[in-house]
């Protein structure tokens, strides 16, 4: 047993080593690829340099030469006109007439002297580079899914005029590969050292960061490339088991009112005997992401009757997690929180063991209130339109927020017995989940300053 695990790690080791080569070897490639294209770019470049001074200076000679033309041409004229004029005057003028001509044949103010101009030229070299920035790690950071990048320049470079931030996400730790999926963002123009992405969505776990600096003219290497983990919650929603009358987008949900009546008419006529099939049994009308983790549930566990809910795709069994949901305020009812995978099929969020919620119901009267194992407690607090949900699978919290000012809504005190899956109902209406977040630094703030004060469920009545 010792000799095949030995092995393995041998074989796993080997396997790391020889990507890593092929990696290596793929980057050279790209390199002389690079070398010869932008060998060839800066060939052109410069040949247009040159013929665009060529052009200059033939535009310069050509004017230069045209006024010389000009002032022989009229120099002559004059002149011609003076000599013309002794067979125009009789003797009574003529001891008047000046004899001296009223233009020279001096031309030295036409003269030039290209000496500044040919040291200038002389003195003509490649544009100087700015030198190649280095990140600092120790002041970049990733919080509130933003990213703060700090850079630093090795030398002092007045020259610079701004820098140019390139970042891609990926799922592998360590060094950006040569080979990525994701394309390289762009953002330019930044005159600091320092620069901050907002309102990101973590749905990789890392993101590759690279820059470099820009004088007037060109821009200077990238630096080394760097690594840096974004670690949230991300999950989609599980179609497969989601009720029939829910139609599913991603991160989407609808409430759909004949999703149930034509499925049965479509099964009635595939059955041809007039026989309804079981909600359990017709598929769902939805569009599934093609990245969908499944949950463990099989078809035959789609919820049905008046449990009008989908649960998410993503075990939660440990840390602390968080998502944001957005529902229409017209929906007669909204439920979000978190259930374990064995939620019976008829079972709706709040009323069993197994799950813990909000609930607002629109319906006849207007309620809102924290549910679970059949109790509910009314919150006196204003309904948002968009809650945040905290969850803290080892200490047993699961906070609700508003989610755009982070007031606590309530908070169940659990003994998760189990892993959780997060879990939403609508009934006449729509919601759409946010996920791939961090947890908010408000957030965190909050529960443990609430921690002790906080609800639970043997609260509930």
């Amino acid at each position: 047993m010792g000799d095949q695990e030995a092995l393995r790690k041998i074989i796993t080791t080997l396997a790391v080593k020889n990507e890593e080569i092929q990696n290596f070897i793929y980057s050279l490639k790209q390199m002389m690829q690079n070398v010869e294209a932008n060998s060839s770019r800066a060939q052109e470049d410069l040949e247009g340099e040159f013929q665009s001074l060529y052009a200059l200076l033939d535009e310069l000679k050509d004017e230069m030469l045209m006024k010389i033309k000009q002032d022989r041409a009229s120099r002559t004229y004059e002149l011609q006109a003076a000599k013309q004029i002794k067979d125009s005057v009789t003797m009574a003028p003529a001891f008047r007439l000046s004899l001296k001509a009223k233009v020279s044949d001096n031309m030295s103010h036409l003269m030039v002297d290209f000496a500044q101009e040919r040291r200038l030229l002389q003195a003509l070299a490649f544009l100087p580079v700015p030198s190649t920035p280095e990140i600092d790690l120790a002041e970049s950071l990733v919080a509130d899914n933003c990213v703060t990048l700090a850079w630093r320049m090795p030398d002092e470079d007045s020259k610079i005029d701004h820098y140019v931030l390139e970042y891609r996400r990926t799922n592998f730790e360590g060094p950006p590969r040569a080979k990525e999926d994701q394309p390289w963002m762009v953002v330019e123009g930044i005159k600091g050292t320092e620069y901050t992405l907002s309102g990101l969505k973590f749905d990789m776990k890392y993101m590759n960061f690279r820059v470099r600096a820009c004088n007037k003219a060109v821009a200077g290497e990238f630096s080394e490339p760097v690594t840096l983990e974004t670690r949230a919650f991300m999950f989609r929603l599980d179609a497969s088991t989601c009720h029939q009358n829910l139609r599913v987008e991603e991160l989407s949900v609808e409430w759909d009112a004949t999703g149930g009546k034509v499925q049965d008419v479509k099964a009635r006529e595939k059955d041809g005997k007039g026989r309804t099939a079981s909600p359990a049994n017709s598929p769902a009308r939805v569009v599934q992401s093609p990245k969908r983790m499944p949950s463990g549930r099989g078809g035959r566990d789609r919820f049905t009757a008046e449990s009008y809910t989908v649960l998410g795709d993503t075990l939660i069994d440990g840390d602390d997690h968080y998502w944001e949901v957005r529902y229409d305020r017209d929906s007669k009812a909204f439920g979000v929180g978190v259930a374990y995978r064995s939620l019976g099929k008829f079972d709706q969020l709040g009323k069993t063991s197994a799950s813990w919620c909000l609930h607002l119901n629109n319906w006849l009267q207007v309620s809102f209130s924290a549910k679970h194992a059949n109790k509910a407690k009314v919150l006196d607090v204003p309904v948002p339109d968009c809650i945040g949900v905290y969850c803290n699978f080892h200490e047993g919290f699961l906070s609700f927020y508003n989610a755009r000012t982070k007031q606590l809504l309530h908070t169940f005190k659990a003994k998760f017995t189990q892993p959780v899956l997060p879990a939403f109902t609508v009934w006449c209406g729509s919601f759409h989940v946010s996920s791939g977040l961090q947890v908010p630094s408000a957030v965190k703030c909050l529960q443990k300053r609430n921690s002790t004060a906080s609800s639970s469920n043997a609260s509930l009545p």
